[in-house]
């Protein structure tokens, strides 16, 4: 059995505790999402611990809650007929489909319009003769464009000017960016600060470091611009990138003193959290990138690190 990570460590220490309790009140007492929360339980007991993770309700409002939703989806679905053509109809019996014979009509015949008449142009009149001009300066020996084969086309009295390349735009910490969510969410991220290192907030917390490693912590800020609610995690993959070129993941932990983020964030509304990475102590960090998933480069943000 695999060695627990410090929150699943601090799950099983009051479940232990408690004996008995909602997945709600677990996660109330160590300030967790409930979500979140169940999903660790539920990790944890396919992982072999001995622990069960339930559902309690009430039957009867329960159905109550179905066949209200059942009622509303048939009205929805009465309501969606055109009033010009109204409710389905039931078809009727052979009986009276062969007494009654329905009539029978046959397509139209497709209209053509007449093509339009030809109407003569009225003659133009010959353009005015434009000023005479003084004869041009005859090209020198072999032309305009120099000799065939040859580069001498380029001239000498007119200098070609080189377009500079414009440098991409620099995102440094207190830098806001906007994005797209995979949903189309409409989203400004700003990365408010990187404390680095963070090892007393992280000792303090009640964790311990290995030796050779040190702590970072990272706070972001997410606004939701659009009218689409954004239902993943903020920092889900927020990334630290090294001098290398290598990633680093955030550990799954939370700061008592730094809160980490929630699950969401509706139309209109900004929410803040904190992240905290574990990493050698040798590794240096140049900047911090954030993508809606791993593999949609076209939409991640980059704020680079200045030391």
């Amino acid at each position: 059995m695999a060695v627990p990570d410090p929150v699943d460590f601090r799950l099983l220490t009051l479940l232990a505790e408690m004996g008995r309790a909602a997945v709600h009140d677990v996660a109330a007492r160590l300030g967790m999402d409930p979500r979140e929360a169940a999903a660790r339980l539920v990790a944890l007991s396919a992982s072999g611990m001995p622990l069960l993770v339930g559902v309690e309700c009430d039957p009867n409002g329960i159905r109550a809650a179905i066949a209200a939703a059942s009622r509303q989806q048939q009205q929805q679905q009465w309501q969606g007929y055109p009033p010009q053509y109204g409710a389905p109809q039931q078809q009727m019996p052979p009986q009276y489909q062969q007494q009654h014979p329905q009539p029978q009509y046959a397509p139209p015949q497709p209209q053509y319009a007449q093509s339009p008449q030809s109407v003569p142009f009225p003659a133009q009149q010959p353009p005015a003769a434009p000023p005479q001009q003084q004869p041009a300066a005859q090209p020198p020996a072999g032309g305009t464009w120099g000799p065939p084969q040859t580069s001498a086309w380029a001239r000498g009295d007119q200098q070609t000017v080189k377009a500079e390349p414009v440098p991409p735009q620099k995102f440094t910490v207190g830098s806001t960016q906007q994005t797209v969510g995979l949903e189309g969410e409409q989203l400004s991220i700003q990365l408010v600060e990187v404390v680095d290192p963070a090892d007393f907030l992280f000792t303090a917390a009640g964790y311990r470091l290995q030796e050779g490693e040190r702590a970072v912590v990272v706070h972001t800020e997410l606004t939701n611009r659009g009218s689409v609610p954004f239902s993943s995690l903020p920092d889900l993959y927020l990334l630290l990138v090294a001098a290398d070129g290598q990633t680093v993941s955030k550990a799954p932990v939370s700061l008592s003193s730094r809160p980490p983020h929630r699950i969401g964030v509706q139309p209109g509304e900004t929410a803040g959290g904190h992240t905290v990475y574990v990493l050698p102590d040798a590794t240096e960090i140049t900047s911090v990138r954030w993508s809606p998933r791993p593999d949609d480069p076209a939409h991640s943000l980059t704020w680079e690190i200045e030391n």
